[in-house]
């Protein structure tokens, strides 16, 4: 009695994909997952057409999925980020239909709503047993956390298991267990470790991101809310990182002790645990292999669902008792809106992933950004998508100064009782274009390619090809 079959394909075929079929994948893997790729291939070769891919995030690992979009076996996406090789094509207009953008929040949220229900969820498990207990804590592909999969595992029709290291039952302490699986496959590899790394879960060496580190670190100082209890999240960028290097001095020096840090947790923010800056940690994702390491070892590092993260429909989640986050941005206008979904030419390269949610939660929500890029301001008149209402933003920091939400007279006044260069948003923005010049605006095409859909549920904005 196990769930164990012996082939991917047969696994499909007892799940019930078909045409038309909605099924989903996790990221925690990130640009070294296997499964998606490996499944859809199998899929395609089956013949089925008209799938709705529900994954948690796209990588450029999963650029095969363009084939699969442009010979009809795929033709829905639903996504909480998508990197720039997928999005150049998708900004091309080869799917007929919108990308569909959630937040990490929101996605959970709609898949236990039935707003975007799942037939077949197909789950990347680095250690799962013959009845189907998993983890992604051990095992030559492990991941750490698997908080993306678990409102998955909850409410498909039908789950598959696949893993590269199947163990005898029972499987102790599983991430997900045994009631939500229908099927497992064991094959050879589910993805590549090193790819969890991103290219961007580095500090930044960089003069001016160093600078705008520091600037930030001293922000939280000023704004009351460094003390004990503090909570925390940062972004894998080389600034925010930095900057959570600089704030991890003060604490020491100061003898603060944090309650506790979230989100996507890297090896910076296991430091600050180790060394007493936090009490614990509560990890959705691993943004690196010590984090993964972590997460295996210490009690203190927490993994939790997507939905205790940071879903809006849950009674509470973590991003709710955030006191501070930091966030980046690719622009940010006036009204303080933000995009992470384009780069400058237009073209997808991102997306929200928990910006929207974090920003919406904690009491001080901070973007930290260059004047320029690529010799393009980053402070607009309008954004050319809006990823973050600028009504959850409270302050932009850059090298030139820091901006406050003028709904925040408050936080302004404390920032500049310590000592923090405060200027207007439109000061920033005339500094950029004297550096750069005013750029030309985008022109967009008639043919929308992406819905920004907010944690709520709400349509926030759309992105259009571009000419």
């Amino acid at each position: 009695m196990d769930k164990v079959v012996k082939t991917l394909k047969e696994a499909i075929q007892l799940a019930g994909v078909k045409d038309g079929s909605r099924i989903s994948f996790h990221h925690h893997l990130r640009n070294g997952d296997y499964v998606l790729n490996m499944v859809m291939d199998e899929i395609a070769g089956m013949g089925y057409k008209d799938i709705s891919v529900n994954a948690s995030s796209l990588f450029d690992c999963h650029l095969p999925l363009v084939d699969h979009i442009k010979n009809g076996v795929v033709t829905e996406l639903i996504t909480d980020y998508m990197s720039g090789g997928i999005g150049a094509q998708i900004s091309e207009g080869i799917l007929e239909k919108p990308v569909q953008f959630r937040t990490h929040g929101g996605r959970p949220a709609d898949i236990i709503k039935g707003v975007t229900p799942i037939d077949v969820a197909f789950i990347a498990a680095p250690t799962a047993d013959t009845m189907g207990n998993m983890t992604g804590k051990i095992g030559k592909s492990a991941c750490g956390s698997m908080g993306y999969a678990y409102a998955d595992a909850m409410c498909a029709k039908k789950v598959v298991v696949i893993t590269d290291n199947l163990v005898p039952y029972p499987l102790p302490y599983p991430s997900i267990d045994e009631t939500y699986a229908d099927y497992v496959v064991s094959v050879d590899a589910i993805g590549n470790p090193a790819g969890i790394v991103s290219g961007t879960t580095k500090i930044t060496r960089d003069p001016v991101g160093l600078v705008m580190a520091q600037t930030a670190a001293k922000v939280i100082q000023a704004s009351g809310l460094l003390k004990d209890g503090f909570s925390f999240q940062t972004g894998a960028g080389g600034a925010t990182l930095a900057a959570a290097q600089f704030l991890k001095e003060i604490m020491l020096k100061e003898g603060i002790k944090g309650s506790f840090g979230c989100g996507g947790i890297t090896g910076y923010m296991v430091d600050m645990l180790n060394e007493g800056c936090f009490e614990s940690l509560i990890d959705v994702q691993c943004f690196d292999l010590k984090a993964v390491e972590s997460i295996r070892t210490n009690p203190k590092h927490t993994e939790v669902s997507a939905m205790r993260y940071a879903s809006p429909d849950a009674k509470s989640a973590a991003v709710d008792s955030l006191d501070v986050v930091l966030l980046g941005a690719t622009e940010i206008d006036t009204d303080f809106n933000v995009n992470v979904h384009t780069n400058s030419s237009g073209k997808i390269m991102g997306g929200s992933g928990g910006h929207s949610d974090t920003a919406a939660g904690a009491k001080l929500a901070m973007i930290i950004a260059p004047l320029s890029r690529a010799r393009l301001p980053i402070v607009t008149d309008h954004v050319f998508c809006k990823s973050t209402p600028g009504s959850t933003i409270d302050v932009l920091v850059t090298q030139k100064g820091v901006a406050v939400n003028p709904a925040r007279p408050e936080l302004a006044a404390k920032l500049k009782d310590g000592g923090i260069h405060v200027v207007d948003i439109f000061e920033l923005k005339e500094a950029a274009e004297k550096l750069c010049g005013q750029p030309k605006p985008l022109v967009k095409g008639d043919k929308v390619v992406a819905d920004i859909i907010y944690r709520d549920g709400t349509l926030l904005d759309k992105i259009y090809n571009v000419r």
